[in-house]
C-alpha cells in the first residue's frame, strides 16, 4: 500500500489538494514546487498538481508537508480525508485507513463504467431530440419573421393615426390657452387695482410703527448676537469633549515640575502591571478602542504545545489568534526569536494577524520592548510573556503585562 501509483485517482487529488493549501508554510520548499507555492490556493491544486505529487516522492518534503496539514482541521466524517492524511503522516497502522478507502473507490471505478456506457446511449438519445428541435425552431423562425412583417405595417397605421389625434388636439389646446389668455389680462388689472389700495394702507401702517421697529431691531440683534455667541461657545466645549472620548486621551497628571523632581530619586520599584489576569477580561481589555496585542510567541507556544515542533508550533498559534483578532478588532502582532538563525520563514497569517522574526543577533525580547516604546503613550497595549525581566520593563513602558496562560486559555 505504500506504492504511490497504487491509490485511486481520487484518494491521489485528495492527497494533493491538501499539500497544495498548507504548500506556503512548508519548510524548505522544493525547487520544483516554488513557483507552485505563490499562486492562489486554488490554482495549486488545478495548475501544479502533478508537480506536488511528483515532490511526495521525497519522504522528507512529505513528512514536513504532513506536519502542516495535521495543523489544519479534518473535514468531519470524510474517510477520503482521513486516509489521504494518513497517507501523507504514515503513522503506526496508517495502512489500515488506507486499504478499505482504496477498495471502495476501486469499486466505485467499476460501477462508473457502467454508468458512462448508459451516459452514451442517453447522449445519443439526446442528440437526436436536439436535431428534431432545431427543425422545429427554424419553422417557427418562420413564421415568426412573417408576423413581425405584419406586426410593421399595423404599427406604422397606427403611427400615422396618433399624429392625427395629436394635431387635433394641439388645435384644442391653443384655442384654450388664448381664452386662458384672455381671463388671465382681466384678473391681472383688478389685481392690480387692489394692490394699489393695499399698498397705501400698508404705507400709513409702516409710518405708525416705524419708531418702534427700530427700537425692538436694535435689541433683537443685541440678544441675537448674545445666543450665537453662547451657542458657538458650548458647540465648541461639546466637540472638545467627544474629540476627547473618541481619541481615549487619558486624563492630565502631573505638574511641570515633576519631571525635575523625580530626578533627585532614584525609584525603589517597577511599577505594578495592570493587565488581566483572566482569559475573560483579556478579551474584554482587547475589545477597548485600538487596542494593540503583542505576543511574546515561543514563550507562549512552548507552554500550550510543549511536545510540537518549533514549526507547528508557530502555525498553531498564528492559526489560533485569527479567530480572536477576527472578534476583538485588536492590532495583533506575534514575535518570533531568529537571533541566530541566518534565514527567515515565510509564514501564511489570518486577517489582522503580523508575524514578525527577530532580526540576526537581536532576540525577540528587544523587538517587543521597541514595539511598546513606538506606541502612544494613554494607547492601550497589551503584551503576553511570562518573562519576568521583559515584563517589567514592558509595565514601566506603559503596556498591561499577562501571563501566558491568559492568552493561551482564549485560544483552546
Amino acid at each position: 500500500m505504500a506504492d504511490a501509483d497504487q491509490l485511486p485517482e481520487r484518494l491521489r487529488l485528495r492527497v494533493v489538494a491538501l499539500v497544495s493549501a498548507v504548500l506556503p508554510s512548508v519548510t524548505p520548499v522544493p525547487p520544483s514546487l516554488r513557483k507552485v507555492a505563490g499562486f492562489a490556493p486554488a490554482r495549486r491544486a488545478r495548475l501544479g498538481g502533478q508537480a506536488v505529487w511528483d515532490a511526495l516522492a521525497d519522504d522528507d518534503f512529505r513528512e514536513h508537508a504532513a506536519v502542516q496539514v495535521a495543523a489544519v482541521p479534518a473535514q468531519a466524517e470524510d474517510p477520503i480525508d482521513a486516509a489521504a492524511r494518513a497517507w501523507l503522516g504514515r503513522e503506526e497502522g496508517w495502512s489500515t485507513v488506507v486499504a478499505p478507502v482504496v477498495a471502495d473507490l476501486e469499486e466505485t471505478g467499476a460501477k462508473d463504467e457502467r454508468v458512462q456506457g448508459e451516459v452514451a446511449r442517453l447522449t445519443a438519445q439526446v442528440a437526436a431530440l436536439q436535431a428534431e428541435l432545431s427543425s422545429l425552431r427554424a419553422e417557427h423562425r418562420d413564421e415568426v419573421d412573417g408576423m413581425r412583417a405584419e406586426h410593421k405595417v399595423l404599427r406604422q397605421r397606427l403611427g400615422q393615426a396618433r399624429s392625427t389625434l395629436r394635431d387635433a388636439e394641439q388645435e384644442r389646446d391653443d384655442a384654450v390657452a388664448a381664452r386662458e389668455a384672455a381671463q388671465a389680462t382681466a384678473d391681472a388689472m383688478v389685481a392690480a387695482a387692489e394692490a394699489d389700495v393695499r399698498r397705501l394702507r400698508a404705507q400709513v401702517e409702516e409710518a405708525e410703527s416705524g419708531l418702534a421697529a427700530t427700537r425692538r431691531e436694535g435689541r433683537v440683534t443685541r440678544e441675537q448676537a448674545t445666543i450665537r455667541a453662547r451657542y458657538l461657545l458650548e458647540t465648541v466645549v461639546e466637540a472638545a469633549t467627544g474629540l476627547r472620548r473618541e481619541l481615549g486621551l487619558p486624563a492630565t497628571e502631573g505638574t511641570p515640575g515633576d519631571a525635575l523632581e523625580s530626578s533627585f530619586d532614584e525609584p525603589s520599584s517597577a511599577p505594578a502591571s495592570s493587565a488581566p489576569g483572566s482569559p475573560a477580561l483579556l478579551e474584554q481589555t482587547l475589545g477597548l478602542p485600538r487596542a494593540r496585542l503583542l505576543v511574546d510567541g515561543y514563550n507562549v507556544t512552548k507552554q500550550a504545545w510543549p511536545s510540537a515542533s518549533l514549526e507547528a508550533q508557530r502555525s498553531r498559534l498564528v492559526t489560533a489568534l485569527g479567530p480572536l483578532v477576527a472578534r476583538s478588532g485588536a492590532e495583533t502582532t506575534v514575535v518570533f526569536d531568529a537571533a541566530s538563525a541566518a534565514t527567515r520563514t515565510v509564514m501564511p497569517a489570518p486577517r489582522g494577524v503580523k508575524v514578525v522574526f527577530s532580526p540576526q543577533g537581536v532576540i525577540a525580547d528587544d523587538v517587543i520592548r521597541q514595539l511598546v516604546g513606538a506606541e502612544p503613550r494613554g494607547r492601550v497595549v497589551v503584551a503576553v510573556t511570562d518573562d519576568q525581566a521583559l515584563a517589567r520593563d514592558l509595565a514601566q513602558a506603559g503596556a498591561r503585562v499577562l501571563p501566558s496562560a491568559a492568552l493561551i486559555g482564549l485560544l483552546t
